[in-house]
């Protein structure tokens, strides 16, 4: 088959599946396996690949027809400039997740010291600290097959980034007690699990039956993880210190309340590009 044969196949299929993006995916995964980019199809579309590109060009389109999502079969997905190792055990980085590391990045000065809690694949700790200069980082995750994402993308950055497994602000016990207990932190940042618990089965099928539920699932009310993480983030943040949060689009008042009720003051709500609330800002002391 010519590689245009092979796009035409793939969007064929993902559109009976009702794929998002069907022509986006049946290129992108073309590219994946033939190593082209995106002028091929424009260029070189009559020209004839081969047959092991064609089985798995097949292969790859057969899982996206089950749902499974684009950044599973690639492994990768791209966040602030840079590549992140993606897989089943991580939530796929998103565009808006972006807008909370640019608010931190207009704080962020040389030497500071970062919590990233609920760190995932580390995309918002290790995207710091590459745009930063002699910043020191810490990522704390409840899943240990999340940190090995982590600790390989740091490696594949270059970077050097410290993390720890546990819940929250648990495993800085002995971390803190190493440093006689000082506040450790110029400013603690996450991305917490924040979707309702009743709204999960309601999510499209790439998030609810691919991505981990324990990345997604912030109880009833959504709101579990920021009490808890605003509770005690005055234990941890220097004095002025900033806490910065990713929120859903109907979370900010609800968040910006619980903040208040902790003694945080300066508090402040960012939208994304789509105008919706995004990042809840704030400091402490």
């Amino acid at each position: 088959m010519t590689y245009r044969e092979l796009y035409d196949y793939g969007v064929s299929l993902l559109e009976e599946a009702q794929v998002a993006e069907a022509k986006l995916n049946a290129r992108l995964l073309l590219e994946y396996v033939c190593r082209t980019d995106r002028n091929t199809l424009l260029v070189h579309g009559d020209s004839v690949r081969s047959p092991m590109e064609e089985e798995f060009y097949k292969l790859t389109i057969e899982k996206r027809r089950q749902h499974v999502p684009l950044q599973h079969i690639t492994g990768e997905q791209e966040f602030m400039g840079l590549v992140f190792r993606v897989n089943e055990h991580t939530l796929i980085p998103r565009q808006d997740t972006e807008i909370l590391v640019e608010e931190a990045m207009r704080s962020l000065g040389d030497g500071m010291r970062i919590l990233d809690l609920c760190t995932g694949s580390g995309c918002i700790l290790l995207s710091l600290l590459k745009y930063s200069n002699e910043c020191e980082g810490v990522g704390i995750d409840l899943s240990g097959n999340a940190l090995l994402v982590a600790r390989e993308n740091a490696e594949r950055l270059g970077l050097d980034a410290t993390f720890l497994c546990g819940d929250l602000y648990a495993p800085l016990a002995d971390f803190v007690s190493e440093r006689t207990r000082d506040k450790l932190f110029d400013l603690i940042i996450s991305n917490p699990p924040y979707i309702p618990s009743g709204e999960i089965p309601k999510l499209m099928p790439e998030v609810r039956d691919f991505e981990p539920v324990m990345a997604l699932d912030g109880k009833e009310d959504g709101l579990h993880f920021y009490r808890r993480i605003i509770k005690e983030a005055p234990l941890y943040l220097r004095r002025y210190g900033l806490l910065l949060l990713e929120i859903g689009c109907e979370q900010a008042k609800a968040v910006c309340a619980v903040l208040q009720e902790n003694g945080f003051s300066n508090i402040e709500v960012i939208k994304d590009y789509a105008g919706l609330d995004r990042v809840v800002r704030a400091s402490f002391g």
